[in-house]
């Protein structure tokens, strides 16, 4: 398909193209190179409709302000009624929408399907926490970005202290309180291979302090590791050990 053809009749999900060699086709034809500007090698395992709608999503994501038809258009290098398509089928699973000046944003439907990653990234983080909580002797958490929130998504509490902060998934506040949400912002202003660590006193609860670090290196996901202790001050050790279970959540969602 090329970017100035319209799109083929899909067939039970599929293209026409995608179905190349299951007809009287030879072969010979089940590999077709589809190369185009912006667009790369397509082959009959896989969907260019498929391909470019996904592309769509990633493009949106990564705008506050949406974009309009006509952007879409130049960086997916496709003419203006193949983005008319992709946005009406987008539209149509709650996945795009499109305001009243016709830019194209993320839907709410998306939120619905990252909800279903939590638990895979909580999974993933828990044996870091656990260790980080276990030395400490203090509160693990795994805080993920949610909006203009940080949303705790694992929490691990010491076994062997006899007083520790409670703190419970699903607590969340501002990016902009608390040494969970100040480590993800430091991470945004400064994109390097290791920010530090971020401590906080009382910002979240008076006489709790706070350690966390960025995650680094996980595309598609923004957060940061810490803990929080009943503490006037943190001790210099617990920075770079959190720093190291950052490291190694990282690791795991790679």
């Amino acid at each position: 398909m090329n970017p100035g053809e319209p799109d083929r009749q899909p067939i039970g999900g599929l293209s026409s193209a995608s179905l190349t060699g299951l007809g009287d086709a030879p072969a010979a034809a089940e590999v077709v190179d589809l190369t185009t500007e912006g667009v790369g090698v397509v082959t009959a395992e896989t969907s260019q409709t498929l391909d470019r709608g996904l592309r769509v999503l990633k493009l949106l994501a990564d705008t506050d302000h949406g974009l309009t038809v006509t952007e879409l258009s130049s960086r997916l290098g496709v003419n203006r009624t193949v983005v008319y398509r992709l946005l009406a089928t987008l539209e149509q699973h709650a996945l795009v929408r499109r305001d009243l000046g016709g830019r194209a944003r993320v839907g709410l439907g998306v939120l619905r399907l990252g909800r279903q990653v939590h638990p895979l990234v909580r999974e993933a983080a828990l044996p870091a926490l656990r260790a980080l909580a276990e030395d400490i002797g203090a509160t693990a958490h795994l805080t993920l970005v949610d909006g203009s929130d940080a949303l705790a998504v694992a929490v691990v509490e010491p076994t062997w202290t006899d007083y520790h902060v409670a703190y419970r998934a699903g607590f969340r506040h501002p990016l902009e309180k608390g040494a969970a949400g100040r480590a993800i912002l430091s991470a945004r202003r400064q994109p390097v291979a290791d920010p530090g660590y971020t401590l906080t006193q009382g910002e979240l609860e008076t006489g709790a302090s706070g350690a966390a670090a960025p995650l680094l290196g996980v595309t598609g996901v923004e957060g940061s590791v810490g803990v929080v202790m009943l503490s006037d001050a943190v001790p210099e050790r617990v920075g770079r050990r959190v720093v190291d279970a950052a490291r190694e959540v990282a690791e795991a969602l790679r």
